[in-house]
Order: structure tokens, then C-alpha cells, then sequence
């Protein structure tokens, strides 16, 4: 008789078009905390003497000085990204995963399933680091034309053609490197941890396997991945948003020297600016993202995560 496990290896068709659609209801619905997360981290950069902010205030402020649709500037980028990131990751983890399960007799530790998870999400990071990187251009562009200044690109299509022409090809993977460190870090918290509380509140009949084990099991994941990966995130979004000068001049030469310059310029907490809109998206993002992915695959005859 095949496991789960077995079975969830079928069907990987069904799969990837319901983790895209479930990834895409899940952006849409938590995007406007995800802009906040990306201004505040990008808020004070570089600059001792920028006032300090919290995340309503900045949601309030963007909202009126630009409307409540400037919210979800980046959007189309961002679901893009996910249309690639989320399937990669989501079903090289279950794969890997298994991989495992053979070889460790039917169980797999929370250290391989945190491996596992590092493993899978930095491939699909690589994949999806162009997306990513024209989600957070359009994201920062808010922030120019809330000082009056225009933006930078008119769309995605624009973003995209211009930071090719500007910065060539390998532009496009600009911020990869702490890109995929944060990934790395996201996917171990996130994946295993899911993977791990879900199977727990099961097993210890906590919850079943139904919306309120999902639910117990994203809070879980969240908080884990946001405290593993929010400084790799601030040195991820500002490595992104960096261009270069017409001297081929930028402000950051390394993931480490943005780590250097903003310690030293901010302090050491400005590693974790982002932390709280991070995980209320993340919870959010998670809590969305699994109870419509479970239920889909459940509809569609196939075993659960």
C-alpha cells in the first residue's frame, strides 16, 4: 500500500496549477503589508539622521499621498514571481522530502525536512530573482513619487527592458546572492517547520488535518521564518534597489558591505526593520496559501502536503 508521501508524487501537473493559483490568491490578498515591509526596510537607508516610522504610519502615509491603489504597485511582478517560485519550491520539497523518507525508513527528522526546505527554496529563487527584482524597482518607485520625483519605470514590461538595456542581462539577477540566502533561510523556517507542527498537532490529536491544524501550523512557520530571515531580506531588498551611476558606481559592492554600511549607519535592529509587517504578511500569506492549497488538493483527489 503506497504513503502519502508516495501518492503525493503523482499527479505533478495538478500540482503546479494549484500551487500557482494558490500562490496568486495568497499575493493579491497580503500584497499591501508586503509595499509596507519593502518601504520601511528601504526607510532610513544609509542616512543617520532619517526620522524614524513604524509600519502603520507608513501604510497611512502611502494611502494618502498616493491613494489607496498605490498599495499594490508591483503586484503583476510579484505574481509572476510566484507563477515560478512557489511550484519549484513547494514540489521540490515534497520530492526531496521523499528522497529522505526512503532512506531514513518512513520518517524524516526536522533537520532534513529544514535542509530540504533551504535546498528547494534557493533553486526556485534562482529561477524567480528577475520578478523579484522588477516587484521591488516598482515597489521603491512609490517612494520616489511620493518626493515628488517621477518614477522610474512605467510598468513591468518597462522595468524589465530597461534594466536589461542599463544593466545587461546578468542586471536581471542583481541581489541574487543575499536573494537566495534569505530563500534559503524562509523556505528551512517556513516548509519544515509547516511540515513539522502540521504532522505534531496531527499526531498528538491537537487538531486534525483540517483549517485548524493549517492554521496552528502556519503561525508556527511564520514567526520561524521571519526571525531566520528578516536581516537577509533587508540586505536582499536594498541590494535590489540599488542602480547603478553613470560612473558604474554603486552604493553597496557586496552583501556583506550593505550588512557593514547599515549596522554601522543604522545600527544593529535595522537587520530586523520589516520584522513585524514580515511576519503579519507571512502569517497571513501562509494561513491563505495553505488552507487553499490543502483544500484544493483534497477537491482534486490528492493527499495532503
Amino acid at each position: 500500500m503506497k504513503t502519502s508521501e508516495e501518492h503525493g508524487r503523482h499527479n505533478p501537473y495538478a500540482k503546479l496549477f494549484l500551487t500557482a493559483l494558490s500562490a496568486t490568491v495568497a499575493e493579491s490578498t497580503t500584497f499591501p503589508i508586503d509595499l509596507t515591509k519593502t518601504r520601511l526596510q528601504l526607510h532610513g537607508e544609509s542616512s543617520s539622521s532619517s526620522r524614524s516610522t513604524n509600519a502603520f504610519r507608513l501604510a497611512s502615509a502611502i494611502v494618502k499621498d498616493q491613494g489607496p491603489f498605490s498599495l499594490y504597485k508591483g503586484l503583476s511582478p510579484a505574481i509572476l514571481r510566484h507563477l515560478f517560485y512557489t511550484p519549484i519550491r513547494i514540489l521540490g520539497y515534497e520530492h526531496l522530502r521523499s528522497l529522505f523518507l526512503a532512506s531514513d525508513g518512513g520518517s524524516v527528522s526536522l533537520h532534513a525536512k529544514a535542509l530540504v526546505g533551504g535546498i528547494s527554496g534557493s533553486i526556485a529563487q534562482v529561477v524567480a530573482s528577475p520578478a523579484d527584482l522588477v516587484k521591488v524597482r516598482m515597489q521603491a518607485d512609490g517612494r520616489l513619487m511620493s518626493q515628488g520625483m517621477q518614477p522610474r519605470y512605467s510598468g513591468p514590461l518597462d522595468a524589465l527592458t530597461k534594466i536589461v538595456r542599463g544593466e545587461g542581462i546578468i542586471g536581471l539577477w542583481k541581489g541574487v546572492v543575499p536573494n537566495v540566502q534569505r530563500a534559503f533561510l524562509v523556505n528551512m523556517g517556513e516548509l519544515a517547520c509547516y511540515d513539522h507542527a502540521k504532522r505534531f498537532v496531527i499526531q498528538n490529536q491537537i487538531a486534525g488535518d483540517n483549517v485548524f491544524g493549517h492554521t496552528f501550523a502556519s503561525v508556527i512557520s511564520g514567526l520561524s521564518a521571519t526571525a531566520l530571515s528578516c536581516p537577509a531580506d533587508v540586505v536582499k531588498t536594498r541590494m535590489m534597489n540599488q542602480a547603478v551611476s553613470k560612473e558604474g558606481i554603486t552604493k553597496y559592492n557586496s552583501s556583506y558591505d550593505c550588512l557593514v554600511k547599515t549596522v554601522k549607519v543604522e545600527g544593529l535592529r535595522a537587520l530586523w526593520k520589516g520584522f513585524f509587517p514580515t511576519w503579519a504578511r507571512l502569517g497571513p500569506w501562509q494561513f491563505v496559501f495553505w488552507v487553499s492549497y490543502e483544500k484544493f488538493r483534497k477537491l482534486a483527489g490528492l493527499s495532503s502536503f
